[in-house]
């Protein structure tokens, strides 16, 4: 467990992602099987424990520790794992023996115990790891890591260690399972490539690079084919010989949240589009806003009322094997052609086909970016005609042109410590903007934002936090926001719709905080009705 442990402590410090690369695939090359897997499952979201919740974990801290002093504790540090392995006390009675358990190890007891058991299990080995330990402990069983390490991160790591193009990792990734003993042999060279069993995995996909003044004086429209860029989240859908799967665009598994999509699919293939909430066009019904299909995102179940007011349906791009064929190869516009056979014999609530936006040129296509025909629509993509469907970003194949990004200037209204390397500073904010309430102009919430901001202006957007705290709300700290004191900043945001959900009324798209305005007062920030009429041009287009 020591060095899984200092694997963490060293990344928690290192925010370069080359050097956290080579930590982890540093780390997989030493460690012995099969504690790199669980390590590597952990680091990746794929361990499961179901026997560990973060509920018994306070439970046990607080047979230990009297509560207000742990939610005290707990506020300030901002990380469960973190507050529990800095105020635990160990027992004095127990045996510090096994004080250099292993992640196999651990995980193999933990599995082994009963649903009576874990409890005791857990207090025991939190009483027999040290400090460290008991942190990266805590971390391997709830899987909330926060270290500043994706699974893409993971992935290019194991690709390094083996010497391998990581886009042969994603394709197998979702055919093994921890320890994942197969796929390290492999990688140190002791075997042959793992054989999958099952044929419906993810594939790297294709992505676009955004589209500078310099390309478009470059590039030939002629050569180029423009579709809309839909406000929904990047999927591929595989259906091969009777398995069915959903990935996100990063290869994530999110079959469990969207049933309609599977049992729907009448046809074999890999097919790679946008998920999207409404009707399609198929059925001329609206396609609805990103706010929507966030009720069915990251959720292993849904509920047969979500299925109903939150249909999905699949935006069909490009289509990558056609049956068992792999058509990858291929140019766009064949590949496209068989998609939309493909779609046209689909069911038409569930499938249809992203349409060509005719043009001439650029000067032609820009006007229609920026004045789309739907508000579910953020830009414009373009990809060559002759392309064939490569992984990654390489620069001309395919580009994306998005709409300029919403600007407004709001007040912050409330502040909450972030979490890994940002769990002692103010990093997440809610912020405000004006409206009329009971004849007065009062603060309105509109959005939420954690990142935009450099490390200098979080030290100061941090700074004011503390020194204009009014009142406490759990980890929440509400601010000193009036017309002549409070702090201004920029938000940038990709979309805004109508919305119930919130008080406001309005919920933005990917919301940032672009910049700090001191030279403004909160009294000259922006006002509700501002936000209303961002919306209502896309509404009557």
């Amino acid at each position: 467990m020591r060095a899984f442990a200092e694997l963490l402590d060293r990344l928690v410090l290192t925010p370069q992602r080359n050097a956290k690369i080579k930590l982890m695939a540093d780390y997989f090359r030493s460690a012995p099987d099969p504690n790199r897997g669980y390590a590597l499952a952990s680091l990746s979201g794929t361990l499961t424990l179901n026997t560990v919740k973060p509920q018994l974990l306070k439970q046990l801290v607080l047979e230990r520790m009297d509560e207000v002093l742990f939610q005290y504790s707990y506020d300030y540090v901002g990380d469960l794992a973190e507050t529990i392995s800095l105020v635990w006390e160990p027992d004095t009675q127990t045996t510090n023996e096994a004080s250099d358990l292993s992640p196999g190890a651990i995980v193999h007891r933990l599995q082994s115990a009963s649903r009576a058991d874990v409890h005791g299990v857990v207090r025991s080995l939190l009483d027999q790891l040290d400090g460290s330990s008991r942190f990266a402990f805590l971390k391997l069983i709830t899987g909330g890591m926060r270290i500043g390490v994706s699974a893409r991160l993971v992935k290019q790591a194991l690709a390094d260690m083996g010497g391998v193009d990581v886009v042969e990792i994603e394709t197998l990734w979702h055919g093994l399972q921890p320890p994942y003993l197969d796929l390290f042999q492999w990688l140190d060279g002791k075997s042959e490539k793992p054989a999958l069993s099952m044929p419906a995995v993810f594939h790297s996909v294709m992505l676009a690079t955004p589209l500078t003044e310099t390309d478009v004086a470059a590039l030939n429209p002629r050569h180029f084919a423009a579709e809309w860029k839909w406000d929904g989240i990047r999927v591929q859908f595989a259906n091969l010989a009777g398995t069915r799967r959903l990935y996100s665009r990063s290869g994530d598994d999110i079959s469990g949240a969207f049933p309609d999509i599977l049992e729907a699919a009448t046809f074999e293939g890999i097919i790679d589009g946008e998920l999207l909430v409404g009707g399609t066009m198929r059925t001329n019904r609206a396609t609805r806003s990103f706010s929507d299909l966030q009720q069915r995102l990251n959720r292993k179940m849904v509920t047969r009322k979500m299925l109903e007011e939150y249909p999905a349906f699949i935006r069909g791009y490009d289509l990558l094997f056609s049956g068992e064929q792999d058509i990858r190869a291929e140019n766009f516009i064949d590949r496209r052609e068989k998609l939309a056979d493909l779609i046209n014999a689909a069911p038409p609530d569930r499938f249809d086909l992203s349409p060509l936006v005719p043009f001439d040129t650029w000067e032609e296509l820009d006007a229609l970016r920026r004045a789309p025909p739907d508000p579910v629509i953020e830009g414009i993509m373009l990809k060559r005609l002759d392309s064939p469907y490569t992984a990654g970003r390489t620069k001309g194949p395919w580009f994306k042109w998005k709409r300029d990004p919403y600007n407004i200037d709001a007040v912050l209204m409330y502040a909450q410590r972030g979490h890994g390397k940002r769990s002692s500073y103010y990093s997440d904010f809610t912020f405000g903007v004006w409206t009329e309430k009971d004849g007065a102009d009062a603060l309105v919430p509109v959005g939420k934002a954690y990142f935009g901001f450099t490390d200098a202006e979080l030290e100061v957007l941090d700074r004011y936090v503390r020194e204009n705290t009014i009142e406490r709300f759990g980890p929440v700290r509400s601010l000193r926001a009036e017309p002549d004191h409070g702090f201004v900043v920029e938000v940038a945001f990709e979309g805004i719709n109508f919305s119930t959900r919130h008080k406001s009324g309005v919920a933005m798209r990917f919301p940032r905080i672009a910049r700090l305005r001191q030279d403004k007062l909160p009294g000259e920030a922006d006002r509700l009705e501002t936000l209303l009429a961002m919306i209502a041009p896309a509404d009557e287009a």
